[in-house]
């Protein structure tokens, strides 16, 4: 049996975590000694390697805790184990998406600071100066409109 302390240790989480997730129900088989500490045996220690992957691959709390509803009730649920995994990778693919778009967008700014450092473009990135160039973003800048808030 192992501490909290020694969890940490094998598992590489930190004691905080290990405490959190067995709070949060995600540690079946913890058990407690006479004065009410958390004993991890191997299969806890497993269940704490588990966790650990889930949440590296951003899984959240809540979607782990189906997971390991699932499994503890064994292999009748491999199915429904997968269709959560796969929602999982969708949600994630749609991240990286989300991510690659603002890296483009981010991209272009930089370039766009660069010819702005070179003289090569006006600073169009600072706001106090739009005024003066409101000319240029016509798909930008929209006319005003009487009332507009």
């Amino acid at each position: 049996m192992h501490t909290v302390k020694e969890a940490a240790q094998i598992t590489g989480l930190t004691e905080h975590a290990i405490r959190f997730y067995t709070d949060k129900g995600l540690v079946p088989s913890v058990q407690r000694n006479q004065n009410n500490i958390r004993m991890f045996d191997e299969e806890s220690i497993n269940w704490l390697h588990g966790i650990k992957c889930l949440k590296q691959s951003g899984m959240p709390i809540e979607t782990i805790k189906i997971y390991v509803d699932f499994c503890l009730e064994g292999d009748s649920t491999i199915r429904q184990r997968y269709t959560l995994m796969m929602k999982h990778k969708e949600a994630a693919l749609a991240k990286f998406e989300e991510a690659k778009r603002h890296l483009a967008h981010l991209e272009e700014k930089t370039d766009l600071y660069q010819a702005i450092m070179e003289n090569r473009s006006l600073d169009t990135t600072n706001p106090a100066n739009w005024d003066r160039i409101k000319h240029m973003h016509g798909d930008v800048f929209y006319a005003s409109s009487v009332g507009e808030v």
